[in-house]
């Protein structure tokens, strides 16, 4: 055997070991939901079919041709009894697209499918295309909906930073091709869009986050609600904020909606992510709140401050100190897996229940936007637990 083929039996190994390492559950946890040990994908999980050109003659000391980055911000949905996750996977250089991996169990042996999503452009072509959330929807349809980032076309001459953000529309039925839709036409920026799996009043209905600039909400924000007759040609005429911003609050610079919300008996659950400025910049962490069954515009709770913050590594990577959500799974036993991505570099999976997280928010305290308030909440609490030993 050569040097080439020890070469490439070794990355062979390394690599069919980290597909088939077995997730480990972090026990106590906090009641709520329960983390895992390991990334369930990260960029080394991309098929080395990806990354290497296992021609000798073209690649003779086997070098990695195509890096790959990260492996993050991924949609779920589950898709022929499998755990599936359509994932923003970013290469070296800087341009995310998005692939499909699965996993018989939810928490690991996730392995990608062959080939990356070829996703349709429009007639004019995205520069970068990131963060799709799934949504099977009522009509029959798998929707995909996304960022697609283009440069700014106002952007004076050197300015190679500036760009303009969209809600670009795919749908499918096998997640292997897809029919892309015209962009969601609004009259701000949208990053963060997200499709309601049901008809609300006959009408397609969109969780919108609407913003005056690429990064900066501007002076409103917040998760909206627009509800729009064709989601071949959607345009939101008219959006309603249902889950605001509050000053000195997880969500004071920005907000926006994660994957599409669970139905459960007690109304719809939604899961979320909150922004805040602190001294090592943006801080993102994930937050829950409830809608009316009815009413899935009207907030019914919330619980105070954040459900998950990054911690030890999730808070290193690319962009540090960040947690993000785009895709769960809600099993018919009620399980429920949350796909989140840390510091947008890899994958975690957590587990919880409907019915602990329908439990945490209809039972945890609302934000009393004071410290005063906070000291009460947690007096009352104590003197409950008082009362209960007598």
């Amino acid at each position: 055997m050569s040097i080439l083929d020890d070469r490439i039996k070794e990355i062979r190994e390394q690599h069919e070991e980290l597909l088939k390492q077995k997730n480990v559950r972090i026990e106590a946890g906090n009641g709520i939901f329960w983390r895992y040990r390991y990334p369930v994908l990260t960029g080394a999980h991309t098929p080395l079919e990806w990354r290497y050109d296992f021609d000798p003659v073209a690649n003779p000391f086997f070098m990695e041709r195509i890096g790959i980055n990260a492996a993050f911000n991924a949609g779920a949905i589950k898709f022929n009894g499998k755990y599936v996750l359509a994932v923003r996977v970013e290469g070296n250089d800087r341009k995310s697209f998005f692939a499909i991996a699965e996993s018989p169990n939810g928490i690991d042996n996730f392995h990608f499918w062959d080939y990356p999503v070829t996703m349709p452009e429009t007639d004019d072509p995205d520069i970068n295309v990131y963060d799709m959330r799934l949504t099977l929807h009522e009509d029959g349809w798998i929707y995909g909906i996304f960022c697609t980032e283009r440069r700014d076309p106002g952007a004076t001459e050197g300015d190679l930073s500036s760009a303009v953000a969209a809600a670009g529309v795919a749908r499918t039925h096998d997640l292997k091709t897809w029919e892309r839709l015209p962009d969601i036409i609004s009259m701000s920026q949208q990053r963060n869009v997200v499709l309601h799996p049901e008809f609300v009043d006959g009408r397609y209905a969109l969780y919108t986050r609407p913003q005056e600039g690429f990064i900066d909400a501007g002076r409103g924000g917040g998760i909206g609600w627009a509800l729009v007759d064709d989601i071949t040609h959607a345009e939101i005429k008219s959006e309603t904020i249902i889950n605001f911003r509050y000053y000195h609050t997880i969500k004071e610079m920005k907000n926006g909606e994660g994957p599409h919300p669970i139905r459960t008996p007690h109304g719809w659950l939604h899961l979320a992510h909150g922004v805040r400025g602190c001294a090592a910049g943006l801080r993102y962490v994930l937050y829950l709140y409830m809608t009316d069954l009815k009413q899935p515009d009207r907030v019914i709770a919330e619980p105070a401050g954040y459900f998950m913050a990054p911690e030890g590594e999730e808070r290193t990577g690319d962009v540090s100190n960040v947690l993000f959500s785009n895709g769960w799974i809600a099993d018919d036993d009620g399980t429920v897996f949350i796909y989140y991505a840390s510091s947008d570099t890899r994958m975690h999976v957590a587990v919880s229940s409907v019915t602990r997280l329908t439990d945490y928010c209809l039972n945890t305290k609302p934000d009393g936007l004071r410290s005063a308030a906070s000291v009460e909440t947690i007096r009352q609490l104590i003197k409950k637990n008082s009362e209960s030993k007598k």
